[in-house]
């Protein structure tokens, strides 16, 4: 099929009155709640691409049925972390054959907390173009209506649930000089609130952004102490979007830091010790753990890590 006409290529505009769409992968971003929240663009896209490819292929469903776009035949291939090496075959077979395919997370932008990455390696390593029509994310969406500095923002998606390595990742990005935003479940939102209220200081600033978008939108501003006590009262629901305010870098000197590795080091191992010593004072572990090696020979005792 002769495409060299299409006006529906990477950055063209369009109508969506059944004109093509030029070969490629086109990463769409879908609505987070309200499905007004949807660019023209994305309509386009939706209802000229070859194939259709979702994270959850009945929400794409019933978008397109929302917006009045008909599938007409065409291929809606569920895509998620489940099945991704059994699906991504066939959507690269469509590129191979030169036909275009969008793919949609299940709400938000492609790629954020999403399963995407490998196809999108998959495409440009193959040659085929990719291209995204940028739309909602829930994470820009809590960060601006946060009130927290927004000119540098670290997103660190989900939190591992286990406990330990929960707190290991908080105390990671606890001094992070930039606002912090987390994606949680309400059934965590409690015990991460007072994890990081432990870790990070009870004063530190923090929102809960819930159901964005959505008729229950709600966005609590407090410090992390206050949030941990509300929420472990009240159940929270619906998606949640958790920022936390920018760290400071601590002043902490060599001599502190030599004096907290020596008495580690008396029965702790050289990894565990900077893992300890780096927590407690929020400091970048490399340097650490490369001190307590130093320190470990120094006392003529043998690295056990």
């Amino acid at each position: 099929m002769d495409r060299s006409n299409s006006e529906c290529g990477p950055g063209a505009d369009s109508d969506r009155s059944g004109r093509e769409v030029a070969p490629g992968l086109y990463l769409v971003a879908t609505p987070i709640g309200n499905a007004r929240d949807i660019t023209l663009r994305a309509l386009d896209l939706l209802a000229g691409a070859d194939v259709l490819a979702a994270e959850d292929t009945r929400s794409l469903r019933r978008l397109l049925e929302i917006h009045g776009v008909a599938l007409n035949g065409r291929p809606c291939i569920a895509y998620h972390d489940h099945n991704g090496a059994k699906a991504r075959p066939k959507l690269m077979a469509a590129l191979e054959q030169g036909r275009s395919v969008v793919y949609c997370s299940e709400a938000g932008t492609p790629l954020v907390s999403d399963p995407g990455f490998d196809l999108v390696r998959a495409a440009t390593e193959a040659g085929h173009p990719v291209t995204t029509a940028p739309g909602p994310a829930a994470a820009i969406a809590g960060l601006t209506l946060s009130g927290l500095p927004s000119d540098r923002f670290l997103f660190a998606g989900f939190l591992p649930q286990a406990k330990g390595a929960r707190d290991k990742t908080l105390a990671e990005i606890a001094p992070v000089p930039a606002t912090l935003i987390l994606y949680e479940s309400p059934r965590r939102l409690g015990a991460t609130l007072a994890a990081a209220a432990r870790i990070m200081g009870e004063t530190r600033p923090a929102v809960v952004a819930r159901e964005l978008t959505k008729r229950f939108e709600e966005v609590r501003r407090d410090s992390l102490g206050a949030l941990a006590a509300h929420y472990d009262e009240a159940a929270a629901k619906g998606e949640v979007v958790l920022l936390i305010g920018r760290g400071d870098s601590p002043k902490v000197s060599e001599e502190e830091i030599d004096r907290a590795l020596t008495e580690a080091l008396r029965d702790m191992s050289v990894r565990d010790a900077a893992d300890a010593v780096s927590s407690r004072f929020g400091v970048s572990r490399r340097p650490v753990y490369q001190r307590a090696m130093a320190l470990e020979r120094e006392g003529g005792g043998d690295d056990d890590d």
